[in-house]
C-alpha cells in the first residue's frame, strides 16, 4: 500500500453509519469553488473517482471521530526471516515482501484482540470473525484498496502472491467490486518512501487502518543495552466510536509482538 486509504475507489460493502445530520454534508458539498489565482497553471476537470476519494475522506474526518495510537517496532528477526523464506520459496516463483507480512501480522493481531475488528453502523456495533485487510494501492487515477479476504487464515506466501496480482489489476483498472469493496481493517504503508510516521485517515465503514513508516537504523535499547536496531514506527487509527482506547493500544502491542516475534505468525 502507499498511502492513505481513506478513500477506497468505492464505498465499501457494508453500510456505513447514517449521518447524524445529512444537511451538514450537503452544504459542505455546495461551498464554491475556490477561486484560482492569477498565476499560470493547468486546470484537470476532477474525474469520478477523484470525486469519491475527496467525498469519503471528508465523510471520515467529519463522521469519525479518531484516536491515533504510535508503537515502534523492531524489524530484525522479520528481516531475517522473510530472507530465510524467500530462499525457500525461489523456486516456486514466489517472493515475500515486509508488507505481505505486516498484512498477517495485522490480520493475527485482530484476531486475538476482536474489539478492533469492528464496525460502528450508528445502532450496532459489528464484530467481524475473520479479518480482511484492504491494502492501500495507488493507481494513476487515484487511490483504491484492494482486499485480502480472510488474511488471518492465509499462509505468508499465498498473502504475497494474491496482494501481487490484485495489485497489478488494481493499477490496470481491472478490480472487480467485491475484490475492493468492504474488508474489515485496512493497511497503509509509506516506508517505501521514506515518511517515518504518519496518521492514516479511517476508510469507513471499517474501525481502524495501520499507517506503516520506513524500517530505519536507530539506537535501541535490547536486553538493557543501546544497540543499532531497524525499527519502524506504526500507527493505529481507530474509530473512537466502537473502540476505546485500553482496546486500541492491546491491538498495537499484539500487533509489534508478532511482527517482533514473526514466527508466530507461522504457528
Amino acid at each position: 500500500g502507499q498511502a492513505t486509504p481513506a478513500a477506497a475507489a468505492a464505498p465499501a460493502a457494508a453500510p456505513a453509519a447514517p449521518a447524524a445530520a445529512p444537511a451538514a454534508p450537503q452544504a459542505a458539498h455546495a461551498v464554491a469553488p475556490a477561486v484560482v489565482p492569477d498565476i499560470p497553471h493547468e486546470s484537470v476537470k476532477l474525474s469520478n473517482i477523484r470525486k469519491t476519494i475527496a467525498r469519503r475522506l471528508t465523510e471520515s474526518k467529519q463522521n469519525v471521530p479518531h484516536i491515533y495510537l504510535t508503537v515502534d517496532v523492531q524489524l530484525d528477526k522479520l528481516l531475517k526471516l522473510r530472507s530465510e523464506l524467500n530462499a525457500g520459496l525461489e523456486a516456486r516463483g514466489v517472493k515475500l515482501s515486509v508488507n505481505d507480512m505486516l498484512i498477517k501480522a495485522l490480520a493475527a493481531a485482530l484476531m486475538e484482540v476482536p474489539s478492533c475488528n469492528v464496525m460502528y453502523t450508528g445502532t450496532e456495533l459489528v464484530t467481524f470473525k475473520r479479518a480482511d485487510i484492504s491494502v492501500a494501492v495507488s493507481t494513476p487515477t487515484g487511490l483504491i484498496t484492494p482486499i485480502v479476504a480472510q488474511a488471518d487464515t492465509k499462509s505468508l506466501s499465498a498473502i504475497a502472491t494474491e496482494i501481487k496480482e490484485l495489485a497489478g489489476r488494481a493499477r490496470e483498472g481491472k478490480l472487480k467490486p467485491e475484490e475492493y469493496q468492504g474488508g474489515t481493517a485496512s493497511l497503509s504503508n509509506m516506508g517505501m518512501y521514506g515518511i517515518k510516521q504518519f496518521e492514516a485517515v479511517i476508510n469507513p465503514p471499517q474501525g481502524m487502518i495501520m499507517a506503516i513508516g520506513a524500517g530505519e537504523k536507530r539506537p535501541y535499547v535490547i536486553d538493557d543495552s543501546l544497540q543499532i536496531a531497524t525499527v519502524m514506527s506504526a500507527t493505529g487509527s481507530f474509530d473512537h466510536r466502537a473502540i476505546d482506547g485500553a482496546d486500541g493500544a492491546q491491538l498495537m502491542q499484539a500487533f509489534k509482538r508478532l511482527v517482533e516475534n514473526p514466527l508466530g505468525m507461522l504457528a
